[in-house]
């Protein structure tokens, strides 16, 4: 049987000027857009973001850029996977509309001096306590995308729940009018949540690594069948470990505020769970709602 020909790769733009002329085309044919950010190293986790993006809007944007200001001086960004060319095939599989594919120099050209500095969900002492500025960059690139595409919806995942949560926040608090999309976590067979940074785990490593949402999962079904919350917790990361981690956190918080669980809420939150912690030389992250 004949091989089916690939569709051809969505129109790459890197500048902010071509980027607004192709979308003018859009707007002026009343088209919705929607925007899906990313780093690039694209896996099945992405382009589900992008299937639900095309569910969502007429048009698709996904912008690739590794984001160097979200990045601390002992992470991963120059070591972080670059993998355009795949990248760019899954996304014509995918039917994504166009590519945003700025470089430093257009995100940050000479000069650039304005850093957004969250709070609320940023400064809870999750993933901010452990990658201090993370979020700063994080939202300070991503305002920069939603004021270059202006999209009607955002679609991020909701592996990266404290990002969500900081990004949700940013947009209604600076009135961008962007409806932002949380996509459910796309897992491997065994549980573990896709990740771009999934290929620097070692054999042994990638083994291990499923406790995280074994964890998740046992620790979620405990809390709702009131077991103490402390209790339950206590033992998952005893479990996390006892497998070789070195365990950043592993909290119950509110899901909407990220704020800790008091002893008596005036109202009965809804709780996720989430979880840090590194194995190797790579540091994995996930969560669960209760």
């Amino acid at each position: 049987m004949a091989k089916a020909a690939r569709k051809s790769r969505p129109r790459v733009v890197k500048t902010v000027k071509a980027l607004r002329e192709a979308l003018s085309e859009w707007r002026k044919r009343k088209q919705t857009i929607a925007l899906v950010p990313t780093m690039g190293a694209l896996h099945t986790g992405h382009i589900s973001l992008v299937a639900l993006a095309k569910k969502s809007a007429k048009k698709v944007v996904v912008s690739i850029f590794v984001n160097p200001t979200q990045f601390g001086p002992n992470e991963d960004f120059t070591r972080y996977p670059r993998t355009l060319d795949a990248d760019l095939d899954k996304l014509a599989d995918a039917g994504a509309d166009l590519v945003f594919l700025p470089d430093a120099k257009e995100m940050y050209p000479d000069g650039f001096s304005t850093m957004l500095k969250p709070s609320g969900p940023a400064a809870v002492g999750l993933d901010d306590k452990f990658r201090p500025g993370h979020f700063d960059g994080v939202a300070t690139v991503v305002a920069k995308l939603f004021t270059s595409v202006m999209p009607d919806i955002a679609i991020f995942g909701d592996k990266d729940y404290q990002q969500l949560q900081v990004i949700r926040t940013m947009a209604r608090d600076l009135h961008l009018p962007v409806k932002v999309i949380g996509a459910p976590i796309v897992r491997e067979k065994d549980g573990l949540a896709l990740s771009s940074r999934n290929v620097y785990l070692s054999p042994a490593d990638r083994a291990a690594a499923p406790v995280l949402h074994r964890v998740l999962k046992e620790s979620a079904k405990a809390i709702a069948a009131g077991e103490p919350v402390e209790a339950v917790l206590s033992r998952g990361r005893a479990k996390i470990m006892a497998e070789g981690f070195k365990l950043d956190y592993l909290e119950a918080r509110d899901a909407a505020t990220l704020a800790k669980l008091g002893d008596e809420p005036q109202r009965k939150p809804k709780v996720r769970l989430l979880v840090a912690a590194k194995i190797g030389k790579t540091r994995l992250i996930d969560n669960f709602a209760v």
